[in-house]
């Protein structure tokens, strides 16, 4: 990220925008949109470049994020909605059970079922809940961390945000390394050229083969 904003600043020194301290997330997806005249380079493809030479380490960032693409297909509104589903559910059973003491001897069976179901279950739904309100929490630390606000940009967003990132990071950087062998092959091939025409024998004015040309000459 530290990198993003650098180039940022740069390209747009001298001017207001140039002395940002910060970005929106969804501001790294345009990274792929802003290209050199008349290239297909982008600031993406810069930006990959710019790691390779400087913080090649951090080329494989991706690697830390192994969970990415599961967290991304987490919706905690429906988890949310599942859990108080749970809750409310529970809450039915002991209105039976507090109902079910005015029945007498008849229901005595159903109550001692009922309360031992509640006394495993209550623990269980309690566990759920409090394990749902750190998840939630974890969450929004996500959304505050690239300071976002989760009310405006939930944890859902900004997974999605960063796998797309991830996605479009790896495939610059393979096309930069494309590029590289492209132009090595290049280089090699022109070389070999050069070297073939430095053998070729040269012939003089009168038709007679000489030496092949020196490259020291």
């Amino acid at each position: 990220m530290k990198n993003i904003l650098l180039i940022g600043n740069t390209l747009n020194e001298g001017t207001p925008r140039g002395q940002a301290v910060g970005f929106r997330l969804d501001s790294i997806l345009k990274l792929v949109e802003t290209r050199a005249t008349s290239s297909r380079t982008t600031l993406m493809h810069f930006l990959c470049k710019s790691l390779a030479g400087k913080s090649p380490e951090l080329l494989d960032f991706h690697e830390d994020l192994v969970s990415l693409e599961a967290a991304s297909k987490l919706q905690l509104k429906a988890l949310a909605e599942e859990q108080q589903a749970v809750v409310k559910g529970l809450e039915k059973v002991e209105q039976e059970l507090t109902a079910s003491e005015t029945d007498g001897p008849v229901s005595d069976v159903f109550r001692k079922t009922l309360k031992e179901f509640l006394d495993d279950s209550g623990a269980d739904v309690r566990a759920l809940s409090a394990l749902y309100a750190d998840v939630g929490r974890s969450a929004d630390a996500i959304s505050l961390y690239f300071g976002e606000d989760p009310a405006k940009y939930p944890f859902e967003q900004v997974a999605s945000t960063l796998l797309t990132f991830v996605g479009l990071f790896r495939k610059a950087h393979e096309e930069n390394l494309k590029q590289i062998e492209a132009e090595r092959k290049k280089a090699l091939k022109e070389a070999e050229k050069e070297a073939s025409q430095d053998r070729t024998p040269v012939k003089s004015k009168d038709g007679n083969v000489g030496s092949p040309r020196s490259p020291f000459k």
